[in-house]
């Protein structure tokens, strides 16, 4: 069989897709989850907000042990480790009656996780250099879009099946991941003989770039945005006086209006992105986001909210293309994949510490504070951002 990368790029899609879809399918009825099926009654936001931000930051502190594993052993087989690893333990959480072994499981699966950046490393290194800003935008899109449409099925698949039978949804697709990524993927610019970069000297080298600093910075304040709200929607979705049996159902399609925003605009802000500039397509998106999440607070109803967050969604699609695009255009060739490596790393964290954060926030103020100090966030990051790169090259900031 002749290498395609186009092929490789296709079926990696596909398996990211399915494994942020298989992730996100549980955040309308995780509250819920925790509060019927296992018993939690007391600081229900805070029970969401660790059980969701546990398992990243598990695989923040094991991501550096994979990633040397990759260095060695290649990008495919960490793929088939972690795809059939979290397809068992999906399954698992079906039989699980006790939150603290729920909360044991979600540490497994930050621990056993790997399928998404092992993905993008592997995108990376077997792309031909100048398709690889492509490849990558490409790839940001399946993570995006399946994260954020992974709660519109949960939703559907709780509502009419039934919470626990959503786990085993995600267990079935991330079970397809792992077998397209067994026969279908090919690894061809690997070698096992190379020496193997070290954690410390990667950061220290990153470090020493201004530019990709700041677009990590960005990266975590944009994830970090997103996933403060992941444990608070659906408590906020219930205040607003819809039912507890439709509520996972409606919380599903007010997170998944984002990732239809994504769909539809993604393309679009690439284009504009090549024409005028990823810089300016990402302050655009980083000023809309912010302004979308202040106006949110002045909505008292889900159908107008939803409208509010398809809003958000149309300019916050502006917002990781961008910073992927012009990561490939700051980094060596030779240090690509590691740079990608350490994106993913700060997104990681962001997402641990969002709703772990958000939780925390939502027990002990109105969450619709959390809109505005979210929105603020966004804002002040688009000004810092256009402060701290007012010199950068323009051919820095535009494709090549």
């Amino acid at each position: 069989m002749n290498f395609s990368w186009e092929r490789n790029l296709a079926i990696l899609w596909i398996g990211v897709f399915f494994c942020s879809m298989a992730y996100s399918i549980s955040i309308p009825f995780l509250p819920i989850f925790l509060n019927t099926e296992l018993g939690v009654e007391h600081h229900l936001e805070a029970w969401s907000g660790v059980a969701f931000g546990i398992t990243f930051l598990a695989s923040a502190l094991i991501s550096p042990y994979w990633g040397s594993l990759s260095d060695k052993y290649g990008r495919k087989p960490m793929l088939i480790r972690s795809g059939y690893s979290l397809a068992a333990l999906y399954l698992i959480n079906y039989f699980v009656h006790d939150p603290y072994t729920f909360l044991v499981i979600r540490i497994f699966q930050g621990l056993l996780a790997g399928f998404v950046p092992s993905s993008i490393a592997l995108v990376a290194t077997n792309t031909p250099e100048e398709k690889t800003g492509y490849a990558l935008g490409i790839m940001s899109t399946s993570g995006a879009t399946g994260s954020i449409i992974g709660p519109l099925v949960g939703g559907v698949v709780s509502h009419y099946f039934g919470n626990r039978e959503a786990f085993l949804f995600s267990s079935a697709i991330v079970l397809i991941s792992a077998l397209i990524a067994t026969f279908l993927v090919k690894e061809q610019n690997f070698n096992r003989k190379a020496a193997r970069s070290h954690v410390r000297d990667d950061l220290k080298h990153a470090l020493s770039n201004r530019m990709f600093t700041m677009l990590l910075t960005m990266v975590a304040v944009s994830t970090f945005s997103v996933m403060i709200l992941e444990p608070l929607i659906t408590v906020y979705v219930l205040r607003m006086g819809v039912e507890k049996s439709s509520a996972s159902l409606s919380s599903g399609i007010i997170f998944s209006a984002v990732g239809i925003a994504t769909v539809i605009m993604a393309p679009r802000w690439g284009k504009w992105g090549r024409k005028f500039g990823y810089k300016q397509m990402l302050l655009i998106g980083l000023v809309g986001s912010g302004i979308g999440n202040l106006l949110q607070v002045l909505v008292s109803n889900y159908i107008g909210f939803g409208i509010l967050r398809f809003s958000y969604g149309l300019f916050f699609a502006a917002v990781s293309p961008s910073i992927n695009a012009m990561i490939v255009q700051i980094t060596e060739a030779d240090f690509r994949g590691r740079a990608f490596s350490l994106n993913q790393s700060a997104a990681q964290i962001a997402t641990m510490a969002g709703p772990i954060i958000g939780g925390l926030l939502g027990g002990w103020m109105p969450i619709r504070w959390i809109f505005v100090i979210n929105g603020s966030l966004l804002l002040v990051s688009a000004l810092l951002f256009k402060l701290r790169t007012q010199n950068m090259p323009e051919a820095a900031a535009k494709s090549g």
